[in-house]
């Protein structure tokens, strides 16, 4: 028992990231690593020849199986729907901001609802986890060249639309920082000149609070938003710069309440992109982590 307890934790931080990868819910995600723990715990182990691969197996089939139940509800959303963000720790090495690049951004699990649920499983599979196609074959019940083609045809679908742009994090997080003394300030100039003139907003308030129903586009128009924002709440705002999926993101703290997370592809220069959950029940695993606001964030970088 406690051997196979040994194994599965030491493998679960990997169930656990193909289960998010899959269904972009942290909860959800823990539910289906809890419940291949159970099969685990009842399984006759003699008969498993591997381990990795029966438990990466039953992760990812389940996934398959929320994902079709979950993409039937999203069809009813209210508003604009984004995977739940992650709050992750920075890459220690080289190597590892290699490894982990943009393969759990926002922006790319919103990327991958485009894809059924097999195709999302099949690309993940080989494409992140780097398993070979006679098992990714064996986990989705396909042939090894229907597995093949699967993946060619994410690949292909996701190509053009996965970010132009390769930023370093060091850029990405002092542009955020400047964006976020720019609002603190009330510098409608700083804010806009942040902004790409093709920018656009997308959020997520899954009818629990406001949002935008489509996608708010113009630079010009979401600094204005900001800088009204800025006006309206003045010291009410705390700004936490926090590393979400991977890549540096902004908390935004109201009345002492955190109210969003925000994510954000950049050009280097300029954000072309911001993603904002405002869903508290998609916020719920930050606001324990990250519950209490931080101090101005112009006072904390002066």
């Amino acid at each position: 028992m406690e051997d196979s307890l040994n194994v599965f934790n030491q493998l679960r931080p990997r169930l656990q990231k193909m289960a998010y990868r899959m269904l972009g819910s942290v909860a959800e995600a823990e539910d289906i690593v809890q419940e291949v723990w159970l099969r685990w715990h009842v399984a006759s182990h003699d008969t498993i020849d591997n381990a990795e691969a029966w438990l990466v197996a039953v992760t990812t089939r389940m996934s398959i199986d929320r994902l079709r139940e979950a993409k039937i509800q999203r069809e009813h959303y209210t508003g604009i729907w984004l995977p739940e963000p992650l709050l992750t720790e920075s890459p220690v090495t080289p190597e590892e901001v290699k490894e982990r690049a943009d393969d759990v951004s926002v922006a790319f699990l919103l990327l991958l609802e485009r894809l059924t649920p097999e195709a999302r499983a099949a690309f993940l599979l080989r494409e992140v986890l780097d398993v070979d196609y006679d098992e990714v074959a064996e986990v989705i019940g396909k042939t090894e060249a229907a597995c093949r083609q699967l993946v060619s045809r994410a690949k292909a679908q996701l190509r053009d639309e996965r970010p132009r742009y390769e930023v370093s994090r060091d850029t990405h997080r002092r542009l955020l920082q400047s964006f976020t003394l720019a609002i603190e300030r009330g510098d409608f100039a700083g804010i806009h000149a942040l902004l790409a003139e093709e920018a656009s907003l997308y959020g997520d308030g899954g009818g629990k609070v406001s949002s935008f129903p489509e996608p708010m586009r113009g630079g010009k128009r979401i600094a204005q938003l900001f800088y009204a924002s800025s006006l309206r709440f003045q010291s009410e705002v705390r700004f936490r710069l926090v590393e979400l999926n991977d890549q540096w993101a902004l908390l935004r703290y109201l009345d002492g309440q955190l109210e969003s997370a925000m994510s954000f592809e950049t050009d280097g220069n300029r954000i072309v992109r911001m993603l904002i959950q405002r869903n508290p029940d998609k916020l719920s695993f930050i606001a324990k982590a990250h519950g209490t606001p931080p101090e101005r964030f112009a006072a904390s970088h002066a």
